[in-house]
């Protein structure tokens, strides 16, 4: 238990010589000029401890991108995502949760900054970050809360300004979640816009793979304009695509696709839409969510007495407090909490929530 001893050092297997040779410690002041030695003109480099809102000193080993990523990884928000909706609420073993899709648009976005050859590290916070802003249930979530704000709710926004908003975060890590979504501005860094493209690569491909695995399309169905293009398998769409974006990069000097990829890109999307997303039983699914997420809202507001002691009130924008701090709470639930409370808490009808696929209701 105690591992291998020998002399002042202790190895963890028995037999283990993992030796390497000889070299400096590489600390942050090394990592940083190694990026101002490698990285393309263009790229976001790290600077000491990073443009914060609240100023802070400089960690000793990680640069601000890196110190960025681990807190967004140990954030309760972002182990929250394991229990959002991706698609369909009550995921089975292997289709994609908000928490693997932000794995998997961060595999996506990192394999094209490197390919770049910009900030892979600022492209990875940002990936891993853009969608702690959804709430349970998925997009519908939006939909349930827009009725409440002014401005709407968008998760980006939401997850930059509000979630995320206690991480003290680098201002280019939170314009990069703020804005992923190609209806927002665009993002003020080269890594931004990858995250914008990672995000969409990746759920057109992940979301296709997941629907034929549920029996809800046949990939002999995708049209020709995608599968000529880019295969009919995630692997190869991946490819196809993440390719594309290095080839855009290199051949224009700015990120974007060329075009033969991007309208197979654009093809795939229309096809989940029409297929997976606006089916009759998704649209349900969306009406179902829309209700009980407004519902709770409403009966927090009334009844803040039964939000938890550990909820701290949020200050709404206009003496709002109570309706903002109740939006704050469920809008952070898992699909499994947010669905128990309002049977707990409303008697809400089981048969009203929403159904997975496996559903047999």
């Amino acid at each position: 238990m105690a591992g291998q001893r020998d002399g002042d050092l202790v190895r963890a297997h028995a037999g283990s010589r993992a030796e390497v040779g000889p070299g400096p410690v590489v600390h942050r002041e090394l990592r940083e000029q190694r990026e101002r030695e490698l990285l393309r003109p263009g790229a976001t480099l790290a600077v000491g401890a990073g443009h914060r809102a609240v100023p802070e000193a400089p960690d000793p080993e990680r640069t601000c991108f890196e110190r960025d990523r681990d807190r967004i990884v140990h954030s309760a928000a972002f182990r929250r995502l394991a229990g959002k909706t991706q698609v369909v609420v009550h995921p089975s073993d292997h289709q994609r949760t908000r928490l693997t899709h932000a794995l998997e648009v961060a595999q996506v976005a990192t394999s094209i900054a490197r390919g770049a050859g910009v900030n892979v590290t600022l492209a990875d916070a940002i990936a891993l970050g853009h969608d702690c802003g959804h709430g349970p249930g998925g997009h519908a979530s939006e939909d349930a809360f827009d009725t409440f704000l002014a401005e709407g709710y968008d998760h980006g926004p939401w997850g930059a300004d509000v979630v995320l908003a206690g991480q003290n975060l680098c201002a280019e890590t939170l314009d990069g979640i703020r804005n992923h979504s190609w209806s927002r501005p665009a993002p003020r860094t080269v890594e931004g816009e990858i995250v914008s493209w990672a995000d969409r690569i990746a759920y057109c491909a992940h979301d296709l793979e997941d629907a034929v695995h549920a029996g809800i399309v046949d990939l002999a169905d995708l049209p020709a304009a995608v599968a000529d293009v880019a295969g009919r398998t995630r692997r190869e769409q991946l490819s196809t695509f993440v390719r594309a974006v290095v080839r855009g990069v290199a051949e224009h000097g700015e990120v974007g696709m060329p075009a033969a990829e991007a309208e197979a890109l654009a093809a795939l999307r229309a096809f989940n839409y029409e297929r997976i997303y606006v089916r009759p039983e998704s649209l349900a699914q969306s009406r179902a969510v829309v209700d009980v997420l407004r519902a709770l809202v409403e009966f927090y507001v009334e009844q803040p007495a039964a939000l938890p002691d550990t909820v701290v009130p949020v200050p709404g924008p206009a003496g709002d407090d109570a309706l903002r701090t109740a939006l704050t709470y469920v809008a952070g639930m898992t699909d499994r909490y947010a669905f128990a409370m309002a049977e707990h808490h409303l008697g809400w009808p089981p048969e009203r929530l929403p159904r997975g696929i496996d559903d047999p209701r």
